[in-house]
């Protein structure tokens, strides 16, 4: 299936869009070479260079790996901008009940994992979040990798690191100049302290009750709304 050519105006945005919708439209599946940066450059009507430009873009994507001497091959056809735009147009709860999920989770793993380090970190994280006051995002949000950190599975941090900005930015908009409640700082001790105490399910509890008032509040916010 030949490529529709690409314009003038950015040529590598063109031709990383092109080959995506040729990835998700299952044209190639995992596993299969791609073609030639020259059989691509002929189907997109331009140059190696850009087609070797977006082949990188899509390489970084994840949805393409580059093999030295075997070629380029495709890793994936699930776009992570596709998740990416269906997570900013779901709503705030939406969005909220998948992070009560994630956490909940994360705090179970966590109080069977943790090591001295992870314990170290969650409780630096707290003083910090203490110090620079309840309603710092930054300071919440590094208390809450590190609670993820302490799981100690790659997947799940890098996962929670790409979906917790998300998060923000969801909620920015959801809710625009109307607030949400402080942080609790006590349920984020509790937390801590449940994951100290090896106590699975009183973590993954804690967890679920440090999220229980922002649910709430977002809940009755956007019934407001509407």
């Amino acid at each position: 299936m030949a490529l529709k050519a690409a314009g003038r105006t950015s040529l590598v945005d063109s031709a990383v869009e092109q080959l995506r919708t040729q990835l998700t439209d299952g044209e190639w599946a995992v596993g299969d070479r791609i073609p030639t940066e020259h059989e691509l450059a002929q189907q997109l009507g331009v140059g190696r260079n850009t087609v070797r430009e977006a082949v990188r873009v899509l390489v970084h994507a994840g949805l393409l790996e580059s093999r030295q001497g075997n070629g380029t091959f495709v890793r994936s056809t699930a776009d992570p901008a596709a998740v990416l735009r269906g997570v900013r147009h779901a709503g705030a709860a939406d969005v909220l009940e998948l992070r009560i999920a994630l956490e909940a989770e994360a705090a179970r793993l966590a109080a069977a994992r943790r090591d001295a380090d992870d314990l170290r970190r969650l409780r630096d994280a707290l003083t910090t979040l203490r110090e620079e006051g309840d309603r710092d995002a930054d300071a919440d949000l590094a208390f809450h990798l590190a609670l993820v950190g302490a799981t100690h599975n790659a997947a799940f941090v890098e996962v929670y690191r790409f979906f917790s900005a998300q998060v923000h930015e969801v909620l920015v908009e959801a809710l625009g100049d109307r607030e949400m409640p402080p942080v609790d700082i006590d349920a984020h001790e509790a937390l801590v302290a449940a994951v100290e105490s090896g106590d699975q399910d009183a973590a993954e509890r804690e967890a679920r009750e440090l999220l229980r008032v922002p649910m709430e509040a977002v809940t009755t916010l956007t019934e407001q709304a509407e």
